[in-house]
């Protein structure tokens, strides 16, 4: 697999991205308040899926038709040549029908998103439809990377800069960026 930087492979959300609304901005500064408050004890994963990204999902619009999540789903990929065989589970899984749309893999609030990005290439190396781009996101609550796989002749991939809760309007960033990635989608399929 070869990691592209953002400029060589398109990225539909370097375009302009989506205003947010009064009440979108609201709810943020909610997520952030809430993550604040959590940060004085150890958060794990599933906390992190609960305050961060669930709020996420639901104001991008991941929620709602023609989309649907799913949980802890078993993947399984397979290293032809070396005979390696990686199993493990999808933290969050959202589909338009049975398109993979977006993968995402939550990581406790004191672990570095880098240990993420491994993981979720090798998840999303496992995606049932390899002729259309797929993207990813990888997130310790505070911290967010986006991916952009793409099979050509070899896999490819590209990853965002890391965005992080409180430094300038990140988080902002980050629903924009979901909201276009739900845009983009339903565009194309």
């Amino acid at each position: 697999m070869i990691n592209y930087p953002f400029s060589i492979l398109h990225l539909e959300w370097q375009q302009t991205l989506p205003v947010l609304s009064e009440n979108e901005q609201q709810r943020l500064a909610r997520i952030k308040a809430t993550v604040a408050n959590l940060e004085q004890r150890s958060v794990l994963e599933n906390t992190v899926k609960l305050a961060v990204i669930a709020p996420l999902l639901d104001l991008s619009g991941l929620f709602l038709p023609p989309f649907y999540v799913s949980t802890e789903d078993s993947v399984e990929v397979e290293a032809i040549d070396k005979n390696i065989v990686v199993r493990g589970r999808i933290d969050i899984l959202v589909l338009k029908e049975q398109l993979w749309v977006l993968v995402i893999e939550s990581k406790r609030a004191e672990f570095s998103v880098k240990v993420g990005i491994p993981q979720i290439l090798s998840y999303m190396l496992a995606t049932p439809h390899p002729e259309l781009p797929l993207y990813g996101l990888v997130t310790n609550g505070t911290d967010f990377v986006f991916l952009k796989l793409m099979f050509q002749d070899v896999p490819r991939y590209a990853k965002s800069r890391q965005f992080v809760l409180g430094q300038d309007d990140d988080l902002e960033k980050v629903l924009q960026i979901l909201k276009q990635l739900a845009e983009v989608v339903v565009a194309r399929c």
